[in-house]
């Protein structure tokens, strides 16, 4: 549906974005990650037609934002990480000028707000002063206000920044049923939540895209090191170490003593060699007890401190 290619963004020396291409497929919920300075708001900006690249291409569908960019407007809804509400309306009237700007028929502009005030969660302060809601309450009018024109494209540039964990929550479930029928892209800096809510991820740092699938395609990617927790007992600790040291497949050993006069160890391993079957054949031949066997898998966090973080 959308067609990313060669993208870039120069702010004079600066650059912002740095030849990023990717695809985005229809009725994917896409989460655009990255730290502070990544880039991930100019590409939306781009993505949105407002902000037009240096160099590269977007197509939305058969369209292009160097030829078509109204046409592409029209086709998504924006809400920025400050959403641009005048807060002094209530909530009702300011819904029904935004319709009204979006060309809303009069006749179905009634039930249209109305839908929007149940799937956003509104019903209840449609007549209060927006000014008066909490920021979670706020964030629903701006994505109320995004989705008024019925966009096929729904872009979020951090739409849970600032929010409490239930007010996360709450605009996760309401993404969630919006993804069902819309193509969303929304860049985030809660992973958790972009865990719990895409089903794509791509993550951009210093202008570069350095990942890009599920998150499980991700934590299994090909060149990570895998990590085996064992708790072992009656075992002498030179003796553990040196055994499974020896192991192929095992980088590193890491043996501490547990309360309960065990050994707790951390192998990290060689993720392209069947390294687990070895170190448990290693473990059987030996007459130590063996309480904790546990491959721990990596985190999204730690996917993405590895691939953002200084070198």
């Amino acid at each position: 549906m959308i067609h990313i290619e060669n993208l870039s963004k120069n702010y004079k020396d600066l650059q912002a974005v740095d030849q990023i291409s990717f695809d985005i497929n229809k009725g994917e919920i896409l989460g655009l990650l990255g730290p502070n300075g990544a880039g991930k708001t100019t590409t939306l900006r781009m993505l949105t037609c407002f902000l037009k690249p240096t160099s590269g291409s977007i197509r939305v569908k058969d369209l292009t934002i160097a030829n078509d960019d109204l046409a592409i407007k029209k086709l998504m809804g924006y809400l920025p990480e400050s959403a641009p509400l005048y807060k002094d309306m209530l909530v009702y009237d300011y819904l029904e000028y935004i319709a009204n700007i979006r060309g809303v028929e009069p006749d179905a502009r009634l039930t249209h707000i109305k839908e929007l005030a149940q799937l956003c969660g509104l019903t209840n302060v449609m007549h209060k002063p927006i000014d008066e809601l909490s920021k979670g309450y706020k964030q629903r009018v701006g994505l109320a206000h995004a989705m008024m024109n019925d966009p096929e494209i729904l872009v979020l540039d951090e739409p849970t920044s600032g929010l409490d964990p239930n007010q996360i929550v709450e605009i996760r479930e309401i993404i969630r049923k919006i993804g069902k029928e819309k193509t969303i892209i929304l860049s985030t800096h809660i992973l958790s939540e972009a865990e719990a809510t895409c089903d794509r991820i791509v993550i951009i740092n210093r202008g570069k895209i350095v990942a890009d699938g599920s998150t499980e395609s991700l934590k299994q990617a090909d060149g990570q090191a895998t990590v085996l927790k064992v708790t072992l007992e009656d075992a002498d600790r030179g003796a553990a170490e040196d055994k499974l040291r020896a192991v192929e497949g095992v980088e590193a050993v890491h043996i501490a003593e547990n309360v309960q006069g065990g050994l707790d160890v951390k192998l990290t391993c060689d993720a392209k060699k069947a390294t687990r079957h070895k170190v448990y054949a290693c473990i059987k031949g030996t007459d130590w007890v063996l309480s904790e066997f546990v491959l721990e898998t990596q985190t999204l966090e730690t996917i993405f401190r590895n691939l953002t973080q200084e070198k």
